[in-house]
C-alpha cells in the first residue's frame, strides 16, 4: 500500500510562482521585476547590531514570544505609530509576515470555515487557509473604481460560514493605501457579521505623497477582532532576515502562541537584535529608502504612461505598479508571456492575483536600480509600440 498525504496536503492547491517560475533557468539578459524583493540593501546599522550580539554570544534558545526588550520596543512602535494599545506580551516575533500569517489562519480557520479574499488578492493567502482545512471566498473589487473597498461588492458573497477577511494594506498588487472611510466600511462589515480580520500590513512605512497608512486594528470595536501583522522584509530591505511580528489582544494572541511555538519554537536569538536597531535607528535611514523608492516610482509610472494602450494610477504606497494594459487587447497572461519572450523582462499577470486583476500587470519598481529600470521601460516601450 503506497504512503499518502495527509488530506490536507492532497487537497491543498499548489503554490504557483508565477512569472518567476516561467523565468528560471531561461537564458538571455533578463531584467527581473515580478518579485517584491527590495534592491536596497540591509542598512549597515542593523547587520552591525546583529554581529555585535552574534560575537556576544547571543546564540541559544531564547523567548518562544521574541525577545523581551524587542516587544517592548513592538509595543511602544505600536501605540506610537499605528494607535494600537498593546503591550509586549501581545506582540510575537515571527519568521517573516508569511509565518506570521500561517500561524494566524492555523489558529482560527478549520474545517468548513471560509476566509474572505479581496481580490487583487495575495495567492498564499489561499493555501494557507485549505491548509488549515478551511476555503476562500473571492470579493472582486472593481478596477474602473480604483479597487475601493465597496460593502456592495463584499457582503454579498458573506456567508454563514464565513470566519475571516484578509486584508493587505498598503494593498499588493494595487498599491492602493486604503482611506479610513474605507476601512471603516470593512470595520462595519466585521462587526456586523461577527468576523474576524487577517491585517497584512507589511508595507505599511511604505506610502507616498501623503497617503497616510491606518491599522484597522485601531478602529473602534476592532482591536479584539483583528489579528495585524507586520515585518521588517519591505521597508528596511530585511527580506532575506525573514523577521516579522505578529500583534493583536490577549485573547487572540494565546491561539496563534500554540501554533508558533510548536512549529518554529522561536526565531533565531541574534537576528532579533537587527530587528530592535531597525526600530530604534536613526529614521532619516527610513525616510531616505522610501525616498529612492518613490523616484523609482515615478519613473516606472511616469514612461509606463507614455506607451500606447497602457493606464497606470499612480501607486499611493507598496513597491508596486499595476497598470491596465486592456486596451492593447491582450490578456494579463498573454502580455506577460510575450513580455518576457520578446523583451526579457520579467513582470507578473494581474491575472495571478484572481479574476479582478485581469487586464493589469503588476511591475515591481522598488526590485532595481534607476539605470536597470530605464532599460526595463525601453524594452516594454519598444514592445507596446510595436503591437
Amino acid at each position: 500500500m503506497p504512503i499518502r498525504p495527509a488530506a490536507r496536503i492532497t487537497d491543498t492547491s499548489p503554490k504557483n510562482f508565477g512569472m518567476f517560475a516561467k523565468a528560471v533557468g531561461m537564458d538571455g539578459d533578463l531584467i527581473h521585476l515580478e518579485l517584491g524583493m527590495p534592491v536596497e540593501d540591509t542598512p549597515q546599522h542593523i547587520k552591525e547590531a546583529t554581529i555585535t550580539a552574534l560575537r556576544a554570544g547571543a546564540v541559544h534558545y531564547s523567548d518562544l514570544q521574541g525577545l523581551p526588550h524587542l516587544r517592548a520596543a513592538i509595543a511602544q512602535k505600536l501605540q506610537r505609530q499605528n494607535g494600537l494599545d498593546l503591550s509586549a506580551d501581545e506582540v510575537i516575533v515571527t519568521n517573516g509576515l508569511t509565518q506570521a500569517s500561517f500561524a494566524a489562519f492555523m489558529a482560527f480557520l478549520g474545517v468548513g470555515d471560509e476566509c474572505l479574499l479581496l481580490a487583487p488578492y495575495y495567492p498564499q493567502h489561499i493555501g494557507k487557509a485549505e491548509l488549515a482545512g478551511a476555503s476562500v471566498t473571492i470579493a472582486p473589487l472593481d478596477a474602473a473604481n480604483n479597487f475601493t473597498i465597496n460593502r456592495d461588492l463584499i457582503e454579498p458573497v458573506i456567508t454563514p460560514a464565513t470566519k475571516a477577511i484578509a486584508l493587505i494594506n498598503p494593498c499588493n498588487p494595487t498599491g492602493r493605501v486604503f482611506t479610513r472611510e474605507e476601512l471603516e466600511v470593512l470595520a462595519e462589515i466585521a462587526r456586523a457579521h461577527d468576523l474576524l480580520v487577517f491585517s497584512d500590513e507589511v508595507y505599511e512605512e511604505i506610502t507616498y505623497d501623503g497617503a497616510e497608512h491606518i491599522s484597522i486594528a485601531s478602529l473602534p470595536g476592532m482591536r479584539e477582532r483583528t489579528i495585524t501583522m507586520f515585518a521588517f522584509t519591505k521597508a528596511y530591505a530585511m527580506d532575506g532576515w525573514r523577521l516579522g511580528y505578529i500583534a493583536a489582544d490577549a485573547e487572540l494572541i494565546g491561539p496563534c502562541m500554540k501554533i508558533h511555538t510548536n512549529e518554529v519554537t522561536h526565531v533565531n536569538t541574534f537576528v532579533q537584535h537587527g530587528a530592535l536597531a531597525a526600530l530604534q535607528g536613526d529614521p532619516s535611514v527610513l525616510e531616505g529608502m522610501v525616498s529612492r523608492d518613490r523616484t523609482r516610482r515615478d519613473l516606472v509610472v511616469g514612461r509606463l504612461n507614455q506607451m500606447p494602450g497602457v493606464r497606470c494610477a499612480l501607486p499611493e504606497g507598496t513597491i508596486y505598479a499595476f497598470p491596465d494594459i486592456s486596451a492593447t487587447g491582450l490578456s494579463a497572461q498573454d502580455c506577460a508571456d510575450r513580455l518576457l519572450a520578446e523583451t526579457g523582462v520579467v513582470v507578473e499577470a494581474g491575472s495571478f492575483y484572481g479574476a479582478a486583476g485581469e487586464g493589469h500587470l503588476r511591475v515591481c519598481f522598488g526590485c532595481a536600480e534607476v539605470e536597470v529600470l530605464t532599460e526595463a521601460m525601453d524594452r516594454v516601450a519598444q514592445f507596446f509600440n510595436g503591437l
